[in-house]
C-alpha cells in the first residue's frame, strides 16, 4: 500500500487490514512516497512520514514498512517499486498491490501503467455497493482474470468500510491547535505532538 501518508491515519489502517482479510495476504508493506506524481507535495518531510508509518504498524504481526520510494531522487513510479520489490522477494511471492477508485480511475495516466499487471494483482478498494468510473479499458482489466496460478494479472473490487477521513483533515485540525483523537493512531498522534508537527503548538 503507497501513499504520502501525510499523516498516516486509521482510515488507511482499517482499509489495509479488510483488504489482508479478505485476500488472505500473509504481510502488508507500506510504502511513502517522496516525490508523488498525481497528488501534491507533502507537507511533512519523508523522514517523518517514515516514523509516523513505522510508528503506525509496528505493533501489527506482518506489517512492515518499505522505505524504497524515499531513497530515490525522482519521481515515486510504481512500476519502479514494484520491480525492485520482485526483484528484492523473488517471482514466487503472490503481489496485491492496493489503490483506492479514484486512483484506479486514472490508472490510463500513469507512468508504464501496462507493466503493472506482468508485476503484481490489483485489489481496488471500493465503498460498499460502488464502482468506479471507468472507461472500456479499465472495464475490461476490471472484468477479466488472467495469470491467477503465477500471483499476477489479476485485478479485483474489494469492498472496505467507508470512514471519512483525511490527511488534509486532520492537518487542518491540528493547525488550528486540535487535536484529532481517534482520527489516528495514539502513537503516530504522540509523534506529531512531539514534533510540534503540522503548526500544533500543543
Amino acid at each position: 500500500m503507497g501513499g504520502t501518508f501525510d499523516p498516516i491515519h486509521i482510515g488507511h489502517l482499517r482499509s489495509a487490514w479488510e483488504v489482508s482479510q479478505q485476500l488472505g495476504l500473509n504481510d502488508m508493506y507500506f510504502i511513502p512516497s517522496a516525490i508523488p506524481v498525481h497528488r501534491p507535495q507533502p507537507v511533512a518531510s519523508a523522514e517523518q512520514r517514515l516514523a509516523m508509518v513505522k510508528a503506525a504498524v509496528e505493533s501489527i504481526s506482518g506489517w512492515q514498512v518499505n522505505d524504497c520510494e524515499l531513497r530515490r531522487e525522482r519521481p515515486s513510479y510504481t512500476v519502479d517499486t514494484l520491480l525492485e520489490l520482485r526483484a528484492t522477494l523473488g517471482d514466487e511471492h503472490e503481489f496485491w498491490f492496493l489503490m483506492g477508485s479514484d486512483a484506479f480511475e486514472g490508472l490510463l495516466s500513469w507512468h508504464r501503467w501496462q507493466e503493472l499487471l506482468s508485476l503484481t494483482n490489483i485489489a481496488v478498494m471500493v465503498r460498499a455497493g460502488s464502482h468506479p468510473r471507468c472507461c472500456a479499458e479499465l472495464n475490461e482489466l476490471l472484468t477479466g482474470s488472467t495469470n491467477e496460478s503465477v500471483g499476477f494479472g489479476q485485478v479485483k473490487l474489494v469492498e472496505v468500510t467507508a470512514l471519512a477521513i483525511s490527511s488534509s483533515q486532520i492537518r487542518a485540525e491540528l493547525a488550528s491547535n486540535q487535536l484529532p483523537r481517534f482520527l489516528l493512531s495514539e502513537s503516530v498522534l504522540e509523534y506529531i505532538q512531539q514534533h510540534r508537527m503540522y503548526e500544533f503548538k500543543g
